[in-house]
């Protein structure tokens, strides 16, 4: 299995790795299948993500999609990081291989679970559309 120069880095020095004590949103993810599990975590101000961290127990595909997510949200409003799909992130590490693309799945769905969260706590009706119970493919 070939990983790009990109996935490396970032499995190899992630970004944004930790907790944000005070998050705004907490998203909380798992494929029981591959045994990855993703927590991301958003501080919002003024409807725009100004911070993003994640911990992640998983594959080196799931590390760097962690990574690479929380760094592509960090700076947009809420509706521009609810757009943020797994294919987007797949294309900002270079590509992932066919049978790790259920990572960069887990990624988007770990960032829509904070966004929700953020909602839920704000007592708002929130935009997000949860897939729940559902066996991810490689797309």
């Amino acid at each position: 299995m070939q990983y790009s120069t990109k996935v490396m880095e970032h499995f190899a020095n992630p970004h944004n790795v930790g907790e944000i004590p005070d998050a705004d949103g907490v998203g909380y993810v798992g494929n029981p299948v591959c045994g990855d599990i993703m927590q991301l975590y958003i501080k919002v101000q003024d409807g725009v993500i100004t911070d993003a961290k994640f911990k992640t127990f998983g594959c080196g595909a799931a590390i760097a999609t962690s990574s690479m997510v929380t760094d592509m949200v960090k700076g947009k409003t809420i509706d521009e990081a609810l757009k943020i799909s797994n294919r987007a992130v797949a294309e900002a590490l270079d590509g992932l291989p066919p049978v790790k693309m259920h990572c960069s799945v887990l990624a988007e769905e770990a960032l829509a679970s904070a966004i929700d969260d953020y909602y839920k706590k704000r007592v708002l009706p929130s935009p997000v559309k949860l897939k729940v119970g559902h066996e991810h493919e490689a797309d």
